[in-house]
């Protein structure tokens, strides 16, 4: 099987879209897509562009999802939080380079830092969730 190698350039309507998905905004998918090249080698690999895609969302947004809940009163229930929120954008970027980039799993893998069978759990039930779009309201 021939795999066609992807530019930077190449990708850069997939991470447009990504960037759309994850913020629900027009004018911080723009933003995030700027962060992102400012950020990535013209010669890197496509796995090397979309990490530095989810390290630039991490770092703007990652911590600030909305997930429904309250902050916790205490120290102890921030962390907590933090996390959870973490998991959700992570959880919704795996679907979204699915879906959006065709990746497959071992790719989605690598992208995030997750074990293959973690993200075959994320696909499945965030695939879900974003259906009823309940729970994974990772926007920025």
């Amino acid at each position: 099987m021939i795999q066609i190698k992807m530019t930077p350039l190449d990708l850069l309507d997939d991470i447009y879209s990504l960037a759309f998905w994850m913020t629900g905004n027009e004018k911080v998918s723009n933003e995030l897509v700027s962060n992102t090249y400012l950020n990535t080698d013209f010669e890197a690999p496509e796995a090397e562009v979309l990490k530095t895609f989810r390290e630039c969302y991490i770092d703007r947004f990652g911590q600030a999802a909305d997930l429904g809940m309250h902050e916790a009163t205490g120290s102890c229930g921030k962390g907590l939080i933090d996390s959870l929120r973490q998991w959700a954008a992570d959880i919704k970027l795996s679907v979204l380079l699915s879906e959006i980039s065709g990746l497959k799993h071992r790719q989605i893998s690598d992208i995030v830092g997750a074990p293959v069978e973690t993200i075959r759990l994320w696909l499945f039930w965030g695939r879900k969730f974003l259906v009823n779009d309940s729970f994974l309201k990772a926007s920025a």
